[in-house]
């Protein structure tokens, strides 16, 4: 009967703490967006970029009379 002197302060001490922590979390905002961090780790860390391949001949000409227009046509 005497461990209930201890053990019921105790459990109501524990209580009270689990009670002010989700009060803490809940102003802080940690339960406002459940889904975009479950989310977010299946997302790549950086963006896949094309990956540099030499330009063929069409495409450098093609670049070249944007370039310079009026050269083209006096040809």
């Amino acid at each position: 009967m005497s461990v209930l002197y201890i053990a019921l302060p105790v459990a109501i001490l524990l209580a009270l703490a689990a009670v002010i922590a989700f009060v803490w979390t809940v102003s802080r905002g940690q339960y406002d967006d459940l889904d975009t961090p479950a989310l977010r780790m299946l997302e790549d860390d950086e963006r896949r970029r094309p990956r540099h391949r030499p330009a063929t001949k069409n495409e450098t000409s093609l670049r070249e009379e944007a370039d310079h227009p009026d050269d083209s046509r006096q040809q």
